[in-house]
């Protein structure tokens, strides 16, 4: 994949709105870029993370009783600390920060469970293209510097919605959607959505891992120019 931006961004869907800016903004420590509509009632509060975006998509409905996703866990390097920090937002996403260079995390990295190790490697080192570091106990990802991070585990929701409470999407930034959406798909990937334009800020699709684990491909407008 032609990246753009050389870390992931990760998205959780939420109704419990001031809690969880007061946990994220005020806990972690991360600062709000801005507010972005999406339609339908929701509402994408963006935050800065050590370069990514944290995207907690607000709906003012209420959303649908789900399982959780695959996605367990977001690290996040800080510095000073000499071990784990390990905290939950208000609405049970766990979230622990790290000592940077901690299981080869600079910036954030996401921990998923898994049902099949070896399908998901191939999955990231194939479908998508990514290279993959040494972990000990688990697999490790890199898309450029965020690590994706995964062990096989019983409990593992296969098919997740991509609506519900939780971390429940990442989004990577790419050159152009058309093309790696289509490259994926031939390379073994799994349709999630089409690519679709979003007015003049992004064209955007979404693939799905092995679970069923959605990610977006972004090729946004404030990144690549012209969506055309």
């Amino acid at each position: 994949m032609e990246l753009v931006k050389p870390r992931i961004d990760v998205g959780l869907f939420t109704t419990n709105l001031e809690p969880m800016l007061d946990f994220w903004q005020n806990e972690i420590g991360l600062p709000l870029d801005h507010v972005l509509p999406l339609g339908g009632g929701v509402q994408q509060h963006r935050h800065d993370l050590l370069g990514s975006v944290l995207k907690i998509n607000h709906s003012r409905n209420e959303l649908p009783i789900a399982p959780s996703s695959g996605y367990r866990e977001l690290l996040i390097a800080r510095e000073g600390l000499l071990g784990p920090k390990r905290l939950t937002d208000p609405d049970g996403n766990k979230v622990t920060l790290i000592p940077p260079g901690a299981h080869g995390i600079e910036r954030i990295g996401i921990r998923l469970g898994v049902r099949d190790a070896n399908a998901h490697r191939r999955f990231y080192a194939v479908a998508l293209g990514l290279p993959d570091v040494p972990e000990e106990g688990g697999d490790s990802f890199l898309c450029g510097d965020s690590a994706i991070l995964f062990g096989e585990t019983r409990d593992v929701t296969t098919d997740p919605t991509l609506e519900g409470q939780g971390f429940r999407y990442i989004t990577i930034q790419i050159r152009n959607v058309d093309e790696e959406h289509a490259a994926i798909l031939a390379r073994g990937g799994t349709e999630g959505r089409a690519p679709q334009t979003l007015g003049k800020v992004a064209r955007i699709s979404f693939v799905r891992d092995p679970d069923g684990n959605w990610i977006e491909m972004s090729q946004r407008a404030s990144l690549v120019g012209a969506l055309d």
